[in-house]
């Protein structure tokens, strides 16, 4: 029996700002994905009223986040004007900070990168790296001095405060768990800053520069020293109730398998990872596969047997994403070389049978992702982007 007196999950309406805020996002997210669109072009894609469209139009021109183009001739009346996004009407940071370098990216609002920097490192704490991004925000800004910033966006390895797995393994980065790190930040930058981890991040460098722009459900494999997965799920990022959606790098799918740090046997990024396959050669941790030389033949040697277990672990864990999520594809990429990432993909022919198996499917079930080395710190990035010109449908249920 319920207590009468226990707290109960309370769902309301919105008001007429959060309403207002919206059909904001609305319309700069039909322009951003339309190119360039008229008043009656919004009218007719957001079945918002003309007087809303007008309204909404004229406060973002006045904000400088669209911009009007010469006025289309032909037919009768009054010729319509073209809107687009005003790549100059804000600016956002993101960062991809991971073992051996971190990755600084520029954006401008359109999503087009504006400037780009790399800093090495080797794990750095939180205290290490404050001050080289610090250094690197002040820098970005110095690049648009008059410019409007919307913030910062930084991409960690996850699990986030997870007992036992955050502080151990190869993907372990210490003193980031301190939940006043974005306040410091914050603080320091004058700018608002949000933490993501790297893969959830990854699905938004996929959906902002890779081949992700037209999906409302699909699933981002990132691989990195460990492994995750981005979740863009009904046409909104889903990050879990703990920002730890998408770990799958310790689903136990192997039984008996290979002993993790995280403390059990058979994890997936035990078996597809880059970590995973340094071990398999028999390399150094921290070498970075991007100064291999792909025609040696002892690493292809190396290669073939590390394909031999990933291959059919991801095989396994695409049939669970699948059965799970119903993703209309899934896009798989990281840090791995390109030539090794295309032969596990080849590899996983013929998939297992799931209920992705349709004759009917637009996007194949599988596909390499697009937006390259730089997709974490580009979705890092575009989280502010996004969160300014992005639809937010949660936000009609605030009161």
């Amino acid at each position: 029996m319920k207590n009468p007196h226990q707290a109960l999950p309370v769902t309301t309406g919105t008001n007429a700002e959060h309403a207002r805020q919206h059909n904001r996002r609305v319309i700069l997210e039909v322009v951003r994905q339309g190119g360039r669109l008229t008043r009656a072009d919004l009218t007719r894609l957001t079945s918002l009223t003309a007087q809303t469209v007008s309204n909404i139009v004229t406060e973002l021109q006045e904000e400088g986040m669209l911009l009007s183009h010469a006025a289309q001739k032909g037919g009768r009346g009054q010729p319509p004007v073209p809107l687009s996004i005003n790549p100059d009407g804000g600016y956002s940071v993101g960062f991809h900070v991971e073992q051996h370098r971190i990755i600084g990216v520029l954006l401008d609002l359109s999503g087009k990168a504006l400037a780009r920097v790399t800093l090495a490192v080797s794990y750095p704490t939180f205290e290490q790296a404050k001050p080289l991004l610090l250094d690197s925000i002040r820098d970005f800004r110095q690049l648009r001095p008059a410019g409007r910033f919307l913030g910062v966006g930084i991409a960690l390895p996850g699990p986030f405060n997870v007992e036992g797995i955050t502080a151990v393994g190869p993907t372990a980065l210490s003193g980031w768990d301190d939940p006043n790190i974005a306040t410091q930040l914050r603080d320091h930058s004058s700018l608002p800053v949000l933490i993501e981890n790297d893969a959830t991040a990854a699905a938004m460098g996929e959906r902002l520069h890779g081949l992700a722009s037209e999906l409302h459900d699909f699933v981002h494999v990132f691989i990195g020293t460990g492994l995750g997965a981005g979740m863009y799920l009904g046409n909104r990022l889903y990050p879990g109730h703990w920002h730890n959606a998408g770990e799958i790098g310790h689903m136990t799918l192997i039984a008996g398998g290979k002993a993790c740090h995280c403390g059990n046997l058979g994890c997936l990024e035990r078996y597809l990872s880059i970590a995973a396959l340094l071990e398999h050669l028999g390399r150094p941790a921290d070498e970075s596969p991007a100064l291999w030389d792909m025609s040696d033949p002892d690493l292809q040697q190396g290669v073939d047997a590390w394909l031999e277990e990933a291959v059919p672990a991801l095989r396994q864990a695409i049939n669970i994403l699948e059965s799970m999520l119903d993703p209309q594809t899934i896009l798989i990429g990281g840090f791995l070389p390109e030539a090794v990432l295309a032969r596990l993909i080849a590899g996983l022919e013929p998939l297992s049978r799931s209920i992705s198996s349709r004759s009917d499917r637009r996007y194949p079930r599988v596909q390499m992702g697009a937006a390259g080395q730089d997709t974490v710190a580009l979705g890092a990035a575009a989280l502010m982007i996004l969160a300014e010109i992005s639809p937010d449908y949660g936000a009609l249920l605030k009161p």
